[in-house]
């Protein structure tokens, strides 16, 4: 495994970030297609094994069972300072008013569940999910400057959503002397750049590390043809990412994939993910894994070095997509 910094902080992270959203009780939440807990664990002990340090999950995935789940695998298979573990706030986790969203009272409550359920007493990388419409962002960005300042969290993070209102969070902090974020974790891989517009320049600028999700396009990338999987059968947000009038042209992009994998003879996924690995501001893409065989593909990609000519292959197909990941 190799490593880099944190955006511009002094973090070392793996150039791989194993996400934890396949991690979880089926019991929980709205996804059917987690995994238990034995085979989470056997995923987070063989990243570990591989060098990986790097872990990502959520309050919202399943309902809290995957920071529980991450959690125990952590505490059981690794030292805690050895590891860099990341979460998220903003989804609604239970019925009734104050929920969700990023409010002082939702935030400070969240986190406090959070820590609860990973088993431990600080976070390094906490990440807004979303943007909330609703909460003024001085108010999100001071009670987050609460938390790092009272030793709960480390690092601050956001994820998708319009470059304007990511530069507004920014500049409100530096304005108030707060806390800024270190990290964007956004929808970005070959199938949908459109983050190449003003989100990933204004990280350049900045010195913004960011976090790609869905590195490969919910699978997309990893395969010739459809999958017939419990997950695509039941990911209506996945296939809102990608379907519309840019198909024909994902098609091509995923044979151009397919062809540069073939002639590597290596698999179609570590292709995507060394693209992607050698993107501007591309700290560590957020890899999900629900088998073994998955880990040990993206693990080829962190020293697969594509050519000009391939890499040429890979993007000319583009055509631009409507936004998309951002609700």
């Amino acid at each position: 495994m190799k490593y880099t910094k944190l955006g511009s902080t002094g973090l070392d992270v793996s150039l791989l970030c194993l996400g934890g959203m396949s991690f979880g009780d089926p019991g929980r939440g709205a996804d059917t297609w987690t995994l238990p807990e034995d085979k989470s664990r056997e995923i987070v002990r063989a990243a570990l094994d591989h060098g990986i340090n790097f872990f990502d999950t959520a309050n919202v995935y399943s309902a809290g069972s995957s920071e529980e789940i991450l959690g125990r695998a952590l505490r059981d298979y690794a030292r805690r300072d050895e590891v860099v573990i990341a979460t998220k706030v903003f989804g609604p986790m239970r019925e009734g008013p104050n929920s969700g969203g990023l409010s002082r009272k939702a935030v400070l409550t969240e986190v406090e569940q959070s820590l609860r359920r990973l088993g431990t007493d600080y976070i390094d990388l906490y990440q807004i999910h979303r943007w909330d419409p609703t909460t003024p962002i001085a108010e999100t960005l001071a009670a987050l400057d609460t938390l790092v300042t009272s030793g709960k969290v480390r690092y601050l993070g956001a994820s998708s959503m319009f470059a304007w209102q990511f530069a507004t969070a920014l500049f409100t902090a530096d304005a108030r002397g707060l806390t800024r974020f270190a990290t964007m974790q956004n929808h970005y891989n070959l199938l949908n750049r459109e983050e190449e517009r003003e989100m990933l320049p204004f990280c350049a600028d900045q010195r913004i590390g960011t976090l790609p999700w869905s590195p490969l396009g919910r699978g997309r990338l990893a395969r010739p043809a459809p999958a017939d999987t419990p997950r695509s059968r039941d990911d209506a947000f996945g296939d809102s990412l990608y379907q519309g009038s840019t198909e024909a042209a994902d098609q091509r992009i995923i044979d151009a994939v397919e062809a540069v994998a073939s002639a590597r003879g290596t698999p179609m996924a570590a292709v995507a993910l060394a693209w992607l690995l050698r993107r501007p501001t591309v700290t560590a893409p957020v890899i999900g894994v629900t088998r073994l065989s998955h880990l040990d593909d993206a693990l080829l990609a962190v020293d697969l070095e594509l050519t000009d000519e391939e890499t040429s292959a890979l993007e000319e197909p583009y055509l631009p997509h409507a936004v998309a990941g951002f609700a």
